[in-house]
């Protein structure tokens, strides 16, 4: 399987399986619970109603949504892992989550006030059609926030069986170009680092319409 001949339903399944295969222990990371509360600073629920995260695996994102807002935003969960879905059902009763690709969301247009992905736009065959597709449900003036990779405490000790491509989104520049003519704008930025030493981008990308906030935030 290569990155160059794989067609992207295979590139589903595998990154479907490989997950399947984490549900059990992925809540027990450290560093995937302390980042979701990071990305929960970060984004800001001022005006928001609907809130739609693109790979939630086991939701916590949304549950650290939930968990500093206090609100009762609506919430909406998709995934391609059943079984990272059935995690975030036990966790999360009151979200709708479904399975769906990043890039084929089972959502109507003008639809969600706020995007979220975390960690999951390196997976993706197409970023630039997903991008595009959480340009489509957003309401105007709405915004996406992403996290992403930029170094890493220690190298993987196993290549996954799908391609990867961190470097596309490790830079502030590089993520506004993987933007560019999707209806998605890099608005405000921030850098972010595990204390066991993984490094993240947090981006904001805004519709048009969105407000320019400060560029950038320490969360």
């Amino acid at each position: 399987m290569t990155s160059t001949s794989t067609p992207s339903v295979d590139v589903a399944a595998a990154v479907a399986a490989a997950y399947d295969a984490r549900s059990a222990t992925y809540d027990e990371s450290r560093m995937h619970r302390d980042l979701a509360a990071a990305v929960a600073a970060f984004a800001t629920l001022d005006g928001v109603a609907d809130v739609l995260d693109v790979a939630t695996g086991t939701g916590l994102v949304l549950r650290a949504l939930h968990a500093s807002s206090g609100t009762t935003v609506r919430t909406t969960g998709v995934d391609l892992s059943p079984d990272m879905l059935a995690v975030a059902r036990r966790e999360l009763p009151q979200a709708t989550l479904l399975r769906a690709d990043a890039a084929a969301l089972p959502l109507a247009d003008a639809s969600v006030d706020l995007v979220t992905c975390v960690t999951a736009l390196h997976l993706l065959p197409d970023p630039h059609a997903a991008l595009a597709e959480w340009a489509r449900v957003l309401r105007p003036g709405g915004r996406a926030v992403t996290a992403t990779f930029t170094a890493f405490a220690r190298p993987a000790r196993v290549r996954p069986p799908f391609p990867v491509h961190h470097e596309r989104f490790a830079t502030p520049e590089r993520l506004a170009a993987s933007a560019a003519g999707t209806g998605l704008r890099l608005r405000r930025h921030a850098a972010w680092r595990h204390v066991d030493g993984d490094a993240f981008l947090l981006g904001e990308l805004g519709t048009d319409g969105t407000p320019v906030l400060a560029t950038a935030h320490e969360p």
